[in-house]
């Protein structure tokens, strides 16, 4: 899951410098820059405030020839080291629509942090992104791990994204359609052939938000949300609150526990292998997939283990929800990597199924 690190502590005061066209952050501490609170400095920071700043790092004659590390919102992240790559802080704003026949588009910088671009959406009289309101981090990392909640993922509502190459500094722009997802996946995470991570940066974001809307309540927390308040054909500002409440009631703010929101991705299995875990554990908590496939739950797994509000060192399982690790105060990285590693081993152990986590390790 990546390498234990000593500790991250700059070594050199923070300082700023402008070399050909370019104002370069030395020695910049990411705490602040990840939703985890760890601690980690970055030795070259540049802060991508336009499409033409990637260029100029891509021009730049040292810059260029360097190895990048693009940070979003630092909500899907683990940093174990000091990061020696040149980071790209992505703070692209920027947020508009247009209206067709069949559909709204919204376009968003990929700076903006995404629950500001559904709320924004909302407020323009543009439904389809209420389920996935809350969700960390920014637009530009949205299309990268193909976010879901309560029944939508992102690939059902991009419409294509602009990368800049980080070798040409062209810009290109992509269709969904080319982008392979899948579960917490994209091109922009993979690193085979035709993969591109590391290789572009996602500069803008178009959402495509479907007319007729049609409500996706097909989940069960937001059916007892129906059945709790009687309101049986919610609007879109409705299902926007309940999905807020849902998962504020379940989720930390990282504002006050640090989190990268769920740690582990919810494990798919054969039909077959889910009878067999029903057989032994009835209670798990499981759905059906359209190809015939299971989607357990991670965090019942955690929780049927007896890891909820366990801890190693700062890095503990949230006491609400066992999907989430969070900073007690002082953690470190390699603290929250050792807690994820225990955990996938007890899981594997009990029921034969190995957890992938969702963040980055670096």
């Amino acid at each position: 899951m990546g390498e234990n690190s000593s500790h991250a502590v700059s070594r050199h005061p923070p300082s700023t410098e402008r070399r050909e066209g370019v104002v370069i952050e030395h020695d910049v501490n990411l705490k602040p820059y990840n939703t985890f609170g760890l601690p980690a400095t970055a030795r070259r920071l540049v802060r991508i405030r336009e499409e033409l700043d990637v260029r100029r790092v891509v021009d730049h004659p040292e810059l260029g020839r360097a190895p990048k590390f693009v940070l979003g919102g630092g909500s899907n992240l683990v940093l174990t080291k000091d990061v020696d790559a040149v980071v790209l802080k992505m703070e692209i704003q920027g947020l508009s629509v247009e209206e067709r026949e069949d559909c709204w588009i919204v376009e968003a910088g990929a700076g903006v942090p995404w629950h500001e671009a559904v709320a924004w959406s909302l407020a323009q009289g543009v439904p389809g992104l209420e389920n996935l309101a809350l969700i960390p981090g920014t637009v530009g990392a949205a299309p990268v791990q193909n976010i879901g909640a309560y029944g939508i993922e992102l690939k059902d509502r991009l419409e294509s994204v602009d990368v800049v190459d980080l070798t040409t500094g062209r810009r290109v722009m992509l269709p969904a359609s080319v982008c392979r997802f899948g579960y917490r996946d994209s091109v922009f995470k993979q690193t085979g052939y035709g993969g591109l991570a590391g290789k572009s940066v996602i500069t803008k974001v178009r959402l495509r938000c479907p007319k007729p809307w049609q409500p996706q309540l097909g989940y069960l927390d937001l059916e007892r949300k129906m059945a709790e308040t009687g309101i049986a054909a919610p609007d879109a500002r409705q299902v926007f609150e309940w999905v807020c409440e849902i998962r504020s009631a379940k989720l930390p703010d990282p504002a006050r526990i640090g989190n990268a929101g769920s740690f582990f991705k919810n494990p798919v299995v054969s039909a077959e292998q889910c009878r067999d875990i029903i057989a032994r554990d009835p209670h798990i908590v499981h759905y059906p997939m359209a190809d015939g496939s299971f989607k357990l739950a991670a965090g019942w797994l955690i929780d049927a283990c007896g890891w909820k509000g366990k801890s190693v060192g700062g890095a503990a399982v949230y006491e609400k929800q066992a999907l989430v690790l969070v900073n007690r105060g002082e953690a470190r990285g390699a603290e929250v990597v050792t807690l994820a590693r225990a955990i996938q081993e007890s899981v594997y152990g009990r029921f034969g199924i190995r957890l992938e986590p969702e963040p980055v390790v670096v």
